[in-house]
């Protein structure tokens, strides 16, 4: 293995040992970051394994988290069985390119808590909203919490991608020979793909949002 990989795989281990303890004791990233005294953008990019912290900071999160350094460094599956724990965390997405993996680290801004009882009904992730087309019932700046799945119910609200463009957050409406996305600011008209547009565009349904946590 080179050096390389190695400081990868370490970073992508402390990420998730991390995470694990940022749920545990319900940190937000920017709250852990005061907490540390370190930006915002360091704890992102501890979290999504682009980087390690000295060993200082370590000494400094185990202070924090009541733990020992190997806690924080090595794989134990004690220290990450989510059986123990009420709550899950799941990451969250600025934004998601169609054209890229849902769990792309590069765009974690955040993580938000679901219960167990939801984290067992499938894979999960959480979308910070851009734009006001989705008014009044969801602004821009509030967090969606959304089911991987990619298929989806007439009258469900869902994330879909576009052409190889960010993800967009609509109502479905579904015909027998295509589909409408649907704002429900009425200043936006409904989007409407036949079954060839969907296929040659393409148009891919990627989640349905079950859950809302709109901003203060």
């Amino acid at each position: 293995m080179s050096d390389i990989e190695f400081e990868r795989r370490m970073n992508d281990q402390f990420a998730k040992n991390l995470f694990f303890f940022l749920n545990k004791y319900q940190y937000t990233q920017a709250a852990f970051a005061k907490q540390m005294n370190v930006s915002t953008a360091t704890v992102s990019n501890w979290c999504n394994g682009l980087k390690s912290p000295r060993m200082d900071k370590i000494d400094h999160m185990c202070a924090i988290f009541n733990c020992s350094r190997s806690d924080l460094l090595e794989e134990k599956d004690i220290i990450r069985s989510q059986k123990k724990s009420e709550a899950y965390a799941i990451p969250v997405f600025d934004y998601i390119s169609c054209d890229k993996t849902f769990c792309s680290t590069e765009k974690i801004i955040d993580t938000e808590e679901i219960p167990e009882s939801l984290a067992k009904t499938g894979e999960f992730y959480a979308l910070r909203i851009k734009g006001d087309s989705m008014e009044p019932k969801i602004s821009s700046g509030d967090v969606v919490i959304v089911r991987q799945q990619d298929d989806a119910n007439t009258g469900d609200t869902v994330i879909a991608t576009i052409a190889g463009e960010y993800a967009v957050c609509k109502r479905l409406r579904k015909y027998k020979e295509g589909l409408e996305l649907i704002s429900t600011n009425p200043s936006y008209a409904p989007l409407y793909f036949d079954d060839e547009t969907i296929k040659n565009k393409p148009v891919k349904i990627i989640g349905k949002v079950v859950e809302l946590r709109a901003k203060f």
